[in-house]
């Protein structure tokens, strides 16, 4: 029980690797609170984490900055802290770099970058108090430069960027912020693989281990680890849960 009487936020976990990190904290004994737009996916994975341990759920548009600073004094006045902040959340579309038009950036660093700074800043007086543990998301396709990524590559890169002055300003008091760049088999790769088993084959054969991440048991173990205290003297770093398909720069 490495997270037992840990409170977390993670956003975006409802389902996919989200819900794969709530699942795997929870069952370390961690509290976790739901952040997602999807209520009924929100409410099936409230259900499985209160199996384990005590749960929240909030159905909110974290694209609007009030709704960080709402969540997290609703999770605090009910749990009375937050040890663990988790920024998974995030909506991107593809176009070629020529044809990446301003709505499309507005979309990705809107539901990506913003959230992930305003719920850093909202959290950052609990988080001091508890000398707790901050996991946002990178992607290879920041760093390895995908093609038709520009958007979320942007944003990603972008919050690679806070996420490192943030663990250098923070360190000191004792919170740690740390990213997990991730591949993992979520139901949209499943949806994907099934309309197009060619691409889905070509891009498996290009990971050396032969697989995908399991959201819970790969990407979540991995969340997990970064939440604990085994790694308390781990900040500002990139995690590769990838199957070593990208090499880190």
């Amino acid at each position: 029980m490495k997270l037992q009487g840990k409170v977390g936020i993670i956003t975006g976990s409802a389902s996919g690797i989200g819900k794969g990190m709530a699942l795997a904290m929870a069952k370390e004994g961690a509290h976790i609170a739901i952040v997602d737009v999807n209520e009924a996916k929100g409410k099936e994975t409230l259900a499985e984490i209160n199996q384990y341990t005590e749960g929240m759920l909030f159905i909110k548009d974290i694209s609007k900055q009030e709704s960080a600073h709402e969540i997290v004094a609703d999770v605090v006045k009910h749990f009375g802290k937050l040890d663990i902040l988790v920024n998974n959340a995030h909506v991107s579309r593809q176009a070629p770099f020529m044809e990446t038009t301003q709505e499309l950036f507005d979309l990705s660093f809107g539901t990506g970058f913003y959230p992930t700074v305003h719920f850093m800043q909202a959290a950052y007086p609990e988080l001091k108090k508890t000398k707790g543990k901050v996991i946002n998301f990178a992607s290879g396709a920041g760093i390895d430069g995908q093609v038709t990524q520009t958007s979320y590559a942007a944003a990603k890169e972008a919050i690679r960027g806070v996420s490192r002055v943030a663990a250098n300003e923070w360190g000191p008091e004792g919170i740690n912020v740390n990213l997990i760049s991730p591949i993992a088999l979520t139901p949209g790769v499943e949806q994907w693989r099934e309309n197009a088993p060619e691409l889905y084959e070509a891009m498996l054969n290009k990971i050396p281990l032969r697989r995908l991440g399991d959201p819970e048991q790969d990407i979540g173990r991995v969340a997990v680890f970064l939440a604990s205290s085994d790694a308390d003297y781990i900040t500002g770093q990139t995690f590769m849960v990838d199957g070593g398909s990208i090499k880190l720069r």
